[in-house]
């Protein structure tokens, strides 16, 4: 029923968060609640810290949970593919939705699982910054690039109009991954290198935005080559995808006001793309709860979707 709570996870590397949403309304009703994981514990006690997030709101029996989880994983049969990821490695070949279905109460009619990056697009198209936009892309900066392609709240991954797995991290820029450029470690990287006699000491993008805002030129230099770099490799996807609207979240676009003309201009200077002033580019308008009122509409569809998960 439109009018029934839905329930949905949001498990990260570190946390996990739970909340109940009005699916009418697009909205949280009430707080969110967050818990610790332990991202390099056993199956058992991630389990146990997903569970016990769970255990702290009022859902009600026999609901269908929306979770948002990271990849790899198999989104339609809820089962861990994690290695080679620092993290989550225990729940490699777990049937992670047969466990929580074990150690949810009231017990869930089912879950539905999809990538954690998609849930923010979807979140975003639906009940955000890309709201009226038939097509769009929603990026997440922080320690990695995450990316959902949009259409009509859909999202799309795979085929000719986006990147493989609809995945932004798997390009590349400068014949280097995108993310040696864009993302936590990059910028910090390339920070150290071009203004620190000790790498070893090495400011996070946040206090690196600070000295950008307080004019240090090294600062001020890595972000806009960053930034530039992000709009020049999104911009034959995004005039392939025919996309109207480019939303960023995640950590780093706090810093929306050193990172939007960057972006602009490195998609404005790939030729011949048709873009010419048609992007809309807006920071993400619920930056913490998009990804969970992403899973919320996943899980409240009449059927499984069928282009679901990474």
């Amino acid at each position: 029923m439109l009018n029934t709570p839905v329930p949905v996870l949001e498990v990260g590397g570190t946390h996990v968060t739970a909340a109940l949403v009005d699916p009418a309304a697009r909205e949280l009703m009430g707080e969110a609640v967050r818990e610790p994981l332990p991202a390099q514990g056993s199956a058992g006690e991630i389990l146990g810290g997903i569970a016990a997030a769970a255990a702290r709101i009022e859902a009600p029996p026999g609901a269908c949970w929306g979770v948002a989880m990271p990849g790899p994983f198999d989104y339609e049969a809820g089962i861990g593919l994690f290695k080679g990821v620092g993290k989550f490695e225990s729940l490699y070949g777990v049937d992670v939705g047969a466990e929580l279905k074990r150690r949810l109460h009231p017990a869930p009619a089912t879950l539905r699982f999809l990538n954690d990056a998609d849930a923010f697009g979807i979140g975003e198209a639906v009940a955000g910054a890309a709201v009226g936009h038939t097509r769009s892309v929603c990026i997440t900066l922080g320690s990695g690039v995450g990316s959902a392609f949009l259409d009509q709240g859909q999202p799309v991954n795979d085929g000719p109009l986006v990147p493989p797995d609809g995945s932004v991290h798997l390009l590349s820029y400068g014949g280097r991954p995108l993310e040696e450029t864009v993302s936590r470690r990059g910028i910090r990287a390339a920070y150290a290198r071009a203004a620190l006699d000790d790498p070893d000491v090495v400011p996070d993008v946040r206090a690196i935005a600070e000295l950008a805002r307080a004019g240090d030129r090294h600062a001020w230099a890595v972000l806009d080559h960053a930034f530039r770099a992000l709009g020049a490799v999104l911009a034959p996807w995004l005039a392939r995808f025919e996309a109207t609207a480019l939303v960023v979240g995640g950590s780093i676009a706090a810093s929306w006001d050193l990172i939007e003309g960057p972006l602009r201009a490195g998609v404005d200077a790939v030729p011949h793309t048709g873009l010419g002033g048609k992007m809309v580019f807006r920071t993400a308008e619920h930056p913490c709860d998009a990804p969970l009122l992403g899973a919320a509409w996943w899980a409240a569809q009449p059927q499984p979707a069928t282009a679901g998960g990474r």
